[in-house]
């Protein structure tokens, strides 16, 4: 059964994280924002992909107005499956252009439609040609009685949907802003990212039991790779870091009782320390990315500080942690970049990697130079190195 998968705010990054997990040879890129998945998604895992549809259709058109005139007649066929109660109806245009109030008018000409079957019905306004993935959610389109038609245009065709997975906002909100300990001078990673950065580092066809988390943190990787189903190995240099991963994980079985506490965690030095590392291992983490630079561009010689220090810590660590692991391990790692008066300022040791063992992986679907997690006008980025160890 092919999904749609539906991609957040940076696209190159879901492409990457839906490659990883199912093979480009399962994908089909239906423009920007769109993905067709030909295999069982697991939709729970994935933080990189807002919404997702089960495909309906593929129409020979992507004259938006005929696939409404053809929605309009086989919704009674959709609708056969769905329980008694009210449908909320909602619609979605991606890649394919009308004006918003024809949009409107085609919602309630769809109403009228299913109304003519017995049913109820109430209609999701558009304000933009896609609804937002919040929107989507707070209006329960992806429940029993939700119907989100999707349009997708691709070449010369529409790729007709119906929404069944969207990311559930409450949660994530929960679990980023509830637990106990937060470290907002050292920058928090979203639990989303922590999904995608455990998902580039766990291929398809190999079998992975544990997440390594060598820079650990408040634990936001730890508790996203339990979640997961995955026993978690995490370590930190600070030991204030290392409680605060405890406590938040102590939070997380509270709030999610049928986790088991396989976690280990830490104090070390990632530079130096020796892991008791399984063979069925992979590591996810965010690395050391420096002092935090505020809202005003540094100096240069600023700037080269924080560089050169963050490179130290990098460099260290890829160095220590080679020879510890098999041969073929591979490695997700938010390391730091800096956007500074329009110019990217990498680490260096990514230029180095070969020399340190390691092989930086590339994607069919998207570029290296892509996979960059940055805000709007966030000067420190996570630059995303997948990695696969080789032999020195």
């Amino acid at each position: 059964m092919a999904s749609l998968c539906i991609l957040g705010r940076q696209p190159a990054i879901g492409r990457a994280e839906l490659e990883s997990l199912y093979g480009a040879i399962n994908l089909t890129l239906l423009g920007e924002t769109t993905v067709m998945v030909e295999a069982e998604v697991n939709f729970g895992r994935l933080g990189s992909v807002v919404k997702m549809a089960e495909l309906l259709d593929i129409l020979d058109t992507t004259n938006p107005q005929k696939a409404f005139d053809y929605c309009r007649h086989s919704l009674p066929k959709y609708l056969t499956n769905l329980p008694d109660g009210k449908v909320k109806l909602g619609v979605s245009l991606y890649g394919l252009s009308m004006p918003l109030h024809k949009i409107n008018a085609n919602m309630l000409s769809l109403k009228k439609a299913i109304k003519t079957t017995g049913r109820s019905v109430r209609v999701i306004p558009n304000t933009e040609s896609a609804l937002s993935s919040a929107q989507t959610y707070h209006n329960s389109l992806a429940s029993d009685l939700g119907f989100e038609l999707v349009f997708i245009q691709h070449d010369a065709k529409t790729y007709l949907g119906r929404i069944t997975h969207v990311q559930a906002i409450d949660s994530y909100t929960r679990r980023d802003r509830e637990r106990p300990k937060r470290d907002a001078f050292n920058g928090m990673l979203p639990p989303k990212l922590a999904q995608t950065i455990i998902n580039l580092a766990t291929p398809a066809g190999q079998t992975i039991t544990t997440i390594l988390d060598p820079f650990c943190g408040t634990g936001v990787i730890l508790q996203e790779a339990q979640l997961m189903g995955y026993a978690v190995y995490g370590t930190d240099i600070s030991p204030k870091m290392v409680d605060f991963s405890r406590q938040n994980l102590d939070w997380l079985y509270s709030r999610y009782p049928q986790l088991s506490s396989s976690a280990t965690i830490s104090p070390a030095d990632a530079t130096s320390y020796q892991w008791t590392i399984p063979d069925t291992v992979t590591v996810a983490c965010e690395g050391y990315l420096g002092q935090p630079i505020g809202g005003q561009n540094p100096t240069q010689e600023k700037l080269q500080d924080i560089i050169h220090d963050c490179n130290a810590v990098m460099r260290g660590f890829l160095r220590n942690i080679q020879p510890q692991l098999p041969t073929g391990t591979h490695l997700c790692i938010a390391a730091p970049a800096w956007q500074i008066g329009g110019q990217l300022h990498h680490l260096p040791v990514i230029s180095e990697l070969a020399t340190l063992g390691f092989e930086r992986i590339s994607f069919q679907t998207t570029t290296t130079e892509d996979l960059l997690y940055r805000r709007e006008n966030q000067q420190t980025a996570r630059e995303l190195l997948v990695l696969r160890t080789h032999d020195n």
